[in-house]
């Protein structure tokens, strides 16, 4: 583990110096994100009469592992500190839209994109909305337990509309956005203007939204890479024992144009303040 810290804290420093001239660049551009009257009306004004609510099985979520939708669950506390850590620097910057990867697979990247969203949308001030873009391995929605009667390939394949596959999982605040199956020259469909379509509007539509973006590992195809250019901001899962220190350092030397806002150090024997590091 402490080679993982070695790694992390070796390019970090590079991270930084980058986004201390984002921050300049941006001046105070983050200042128009701060809650205002009218964010406030349009939480209160949230009505799933599109989107379709399922509701889902607490023993489905925590055979999963997903914990954040039980206040009672002390491992919910380890979601909600990674949750005031990542807003504090997204409202910072004025970014809205965060994706979720990992070196390579297994490090439990789907199951923190879940989690975090969930917490996110515990906030009152605060909406989330969960994407799964893992097109060659969607898993969001088998975690939760969806019924994906649509999903997102039917919105690329023109048969359905956006508000037809949102999944509202029963709880306020929470959208999702699930994958029911590998999309073939995935790619190429996440660098597509269809895409970069869907996120300009995802991410404008409500001022109080934060998007999710569940990628795919950044080591194993260019998917991550293709789809990074258009996201604010980025947060990498690292298995403890799973991924090397090179690994790690070749996943964030391919991470040039993107801000990292942080690591998480998964599945590792330490108190649970521990897993987030900046």
């Amino acid at each position: 583990m402490e080679r993982i810290k070695q790694a992390i804290e070796k390019v970090k420093n590079q991270h930084s110096n980058r986004a201390s001239q984002e921050q300049s660049r941006l001046g105070t551009q983050g200042a128009k994100f701060k809650p205002r009257s009218s964010d406030h009306e349009e939480l209160a004004s949230i009505r799933y009469e599109y989107t379709r609510v399922v509701k889902l099985q607490k023993e489905h979520l925590e055979k999963n592992r997903i914990v954040a939708f039980n206040k009672n669950d002390p491992k919910c506390m380890t979601f909600d500190v990674l949750r005031t850590h990542v807003l504090q620097k997204m409202e910072e910057n004025g970014w809205r839209t965060l994706a979720i990867t990992s070196p390579a697979p297994e490090a439990g990247k789907t199951v923190v994109a879940i989690n975090l969203a969930m917490s996110i949308a515990q906030q009152t001030n605060k909406t989330a909305l969960l994407v799964d873009f893992d097109l060659r391995r969607p898993k969001i929605g088998t975690y939760l337990g969806l019924h994906m009667e649509r999903s997102l390939n039917d919105l690329l394949e023109g048969t359905a509309e956006l508000k037809d596959v949102l999944v509202n999982p029963d709880m306020p605040r929470l959208v999702v956005l699930p994958t029911k199956s590998p999309v073939r020259n995935s790619s190429e469909t996440l660098s597509s203007k269809k895409i970069a379509d869907m996120i300009k509007d995802l991410r404008e539509r409500y001022k109080s939204r934060i998007v999710i973006f569940d990628l795919p590992p950044v080591l194993v195809s260019d998917d991550a890479i293709a789809l990074l250019p258009q996201v604010d901001c980025v947060l990498m899962v690292v298995a403890n024992g799973m991924s090397t220190k090179r690994e790690i350092e070749d996943c964030l030397r391919l991470l040039p144009k993107t801000n990292l806002i942080g690591t998480i150090l998964n599945k590792a024997d330490v108190e649970p303040q521990a897993y987030y590091y900046d």
